[in-house]
């Protein structure tokens, strides 16, 4: 067995499928690992990540099975479940191997891979969706919008596009806490990803400015006003909005 390791992103991931075609690899006989998970009598073969390469899966993958399973496929990478990258090989592999319509990749649920990427690609987007309605941001004294998250997965670079789109005269930035990652908007260009240790802020270049906290005690005091108290379901509640997201809202502070 062959044993491609990579690093855990879409281009290494990516990058690790090329290989196992440019190196005519039966596929049931070959994994892609993102960790350092051992296999007796396994070969393994360490896999650099190469931009180009991913891109020409990523454009095989767009022309045969459309946009829509693309995006399936990059939010089931994205999740935090160890055996995601060799699920996406073996689920693209079963795809080229026959005709598969676009849109229709991720049918045959009873065959293991495909169903795992399946549950892993809903789990992330339904995330996603969470975080585009509970990102709370707060004006910083600099002027900044200033948001922190801690989502499970790793989705701040979907999340970027549609607050670009949002806001693309605001100079905004989302702080995602669990990875030390930062999502920067500059005012009318292009936004961009950047590791915590690239990044140096002070702490007083986080506090908030006056208007900020006045209208964040108005729309707390708002919140209150509106509750029907004859009407309060907290399961329903827990449901529509877990706790998980509340500790990042204004009106839960």
């Amino acid at each position: 067995m062959r044993v491609y390791q990579c690093e855990d992103s879409l281009e290494g991931i990516f990058t690790a499928i090329y290989n196992t075609y440019e190196d005519n690899c039966d596929r049931m006989d070959t994994r892609i690992s993102i960790n350092d998970e051992l296999f007796l009598f396994a070969e393994y073969i360490p896999v650099e990540t190469d931009v180009d390469k991913a891109l020409k899966v990523i454009n095989t993958i767009k022309r045969r099975f459309g946009e829509e399973d693309y995006k399936r496929l990059c939010f089931a990478l994205v999740s935090r479940e160890p055996e995601k990258a060799q699920a996406v090989y073996r689920t693209v592999a079963k795809g080229l191997s026959k005709e598969c319509r676009p849109g229709h990749l991720l049918d045959d649920l009873a065959d293991d891979s495909v169903n795992l990427v399946f549950s892993l690609a809903r789990a992330t987007n339904n995330e996603y969706l969470h975080l585009m309605g509970f990102t709370r941001f707060a004006e910083l004294q600099s002027g900044i919008l200033y948001a922190k998250i801690g989502p499970k997965n790793d989705v701040l670079a979907f999340l970027m596009p549609h607050f670009a789109d949002r806001f693309p005269i605001e100079n905004f930035m989302i702080h995602d806490e669990k990875r030390n990652l930062y999502g920067v908007h500059p005012a009318g260009k292009d936004w961009y990803l950047m590791r915590g240790e690239d990044v140096e802020l002070a702490e007083s270049s986080l506090r908030v400015s006056d208007g900020e906290m006045e209208y964040q005690e108005l729309f707390k005091y708002f919140c209150g006003k509106i509750v029907i108290e004859e009407r309060r379901n907290l399961e329903l509640q827990r449901s529509m909005l877990p706790l998980r997201f509340r500790e990042y809202m204004a009106e839960f502070k």
